[in-house]
């Protein structure tokens, strides 16, 4: 039997550790059961403008390094990633790609804004990623001239025929505008927390609402424009699940065009029960939750809950939100936030924070079309496993307690005991 552990622990990160003997008055033993998702999509975070800028300070060389530990399959190579239709929060200032009023035919739609820094971006990730990153893609809101206010924050999108189709086809021309480019766009949430007025661009839906649209206008639309993109409705941020999935799936005709699901943020309460109720359909995760810009190792190990509890109750991937910004992570309008790496403008130099290090030990392993396994024993609730296409088994455990931990890992070759350290996270390769 061949074994690997790897741990990080906030003395130390992403350490090759060796065995212990386990004392019986501490072993507790964790094993691997069934499947509870057959078909894992893969792990990835968000593009968006300010980690470009971000990764902009870098030399070439080090920009590249960091690329590689995003992407590359040294380091966590992600696969399954997002990006804003129009701006995000996280925008160095709003936009969209249609501002001229009353543009009912999409005449001046144009992503010229995007190959500053998004398209950029997206690339570089590819030129190390390869041609198989998975994308989606979500509107944080409509052009401002669509909306009731007409502004990128708050407001609705104008409940006419006419807004509603030319808003269909805002969405189509956004797709064949990077198809041209050869930036395939594999999927599109139809708004970003969709139940929150908020200070950055944002837009309120309902569940009725969203069904409404996808049966009647972005899904003919897609089918009239023969794209092989799908649609999700997403990104759901709020734990409801009878205004939400219940609402939109409930309809046929709506859900002949839904190829999934979509939560972030207070969304996860809802997974379980979305599970339950359409245990065929797609879930994915969208948006880790983004912490204050302290990226302390108490709240990587609260990202490893997210992780935990979303991959636990079936959810096919996992999404980061920032994965690069300069410290603190301060936004265009004065939210601070988590990063995986920051680069300081000062020193031009990257460093790696503790939530890199947790979805390293998920995503440096865990490969696409992976079973997520369920897990039995005391430490169940802080653990995860995972069968590799190559029939690898691999365990990823966090020991939250102040003081070592002993567990037993079985596997249908053999078992073994390691002993955790403090507050450490850990990944163990059968």
């Amino acid at each position: 039997m061949t074994f690997e552990w790897i741990s990080s622990c906030p003395t130390r990160q992403w350490a090759s550790t060796t065995t212990k003997a386990a004392d019986a008055s501490q072993l507790v033993s964790l094993r691997a059961g069934d499947a509870i998702t057959a078909n894992f999509k893969g792990f990835g975070g968000c593009f968006n403008e300010l980690g470009w800028k971000a990764l902009a300070l870098l030399n070439d060389a080090d920009r590249l390094g960091v690329l590689e530990e995003l992407f590359g399959a040294k380091g966590c190579a992600f696969n399954y990633c997002r990006l804003p239709i129009g701006a995000s929060d996280y925008a160095e200032s709003w936009y969209s790609h249609n501002e001229t009023e009353s543009d009912f035919a999409m005449e001046n739609f144009s992503i010229a804004r995007d190959h500053k820094y998004l398209i950029p971006y997206i690339e570089a990730a590819r030129k190390v990623r390869g041609e198989d990153l998975y994308l989606f893609a979500s509107p944080w809101s409509p052009p401002t001239w669509m909306k009731f206010p007409m502004a990128y924050n708050f407001g609705t999108l104008v409940w006419e025929p006419s807004y509603r189709k030319a808003y269909a086809e805002y969405f189509v021309r956004f797709l064949k505008a990077y198809e041209d480019i050869g930036i395939h766009i594999d999927a599109v949430h139809v708004q970003n927390e969709p139940n929150s007025d908020q200070k950055f661009p944002s837009c309120k839906w309902t569940g009725a609402k969203m069904r409404d649209f996808i049966r009647d206008d972005l899904g003919p639309a897609f089918q009239a424009a023969s794209l092989s993109t799908e649609i999700w409705a997403g990104t759901v941020e709020r734990g409801d699940f009878n205004a939400w999935a219940g609402t939109i799936l409930s309809d046929a005709q709506t859900a002949r065009f839904v190829k999934g699901m979509g939560f972030q943020w207070a969304g996860k309460f809802a997974v379980q029960r979305t599970r339950q109720a359409y245990p065929d359909l797609p879930i994915v995760q969208t948006e880790n939750e983004c912490g204050d810009g302290a990226n302390t190792w108490d709240y990587a190990h609260y990202v490893f809950d997210l992780i935990q509890h979303y991959l636990s109750n079936g959810s096919e991937a996992y999404v980061y939100w920032n994965m690069v910004l300069e410290p603190r992570g301060l936004s265009s309008w004065g939210w601070e936030q988590n990063a995986m790496i920051t680069v300081d403008p000062a020193t031009r130099s990257a460093t790696f924070n503790p939530e890199f290090y947790v979805m390293k030990h998920f995503a440096a392993y865990v490969r696409p079309g992976a079973q997520v396994l369920q897990t039995a024993g005391p430490l169940a609730a802080n653990s995860l496993a995972f069968r590799n296409p190559d029939g690898t088994l691999i365990y990823v455990i966090q020991n939250r307690l102040d003081s070592e931990r002993t567990v037993t890992l079985e596997s249908d070759v053999g078992a073994v005991s390691v002993t955790l350290q403090p507050q450490s996270i850990n990944t163990l390769v059968f």
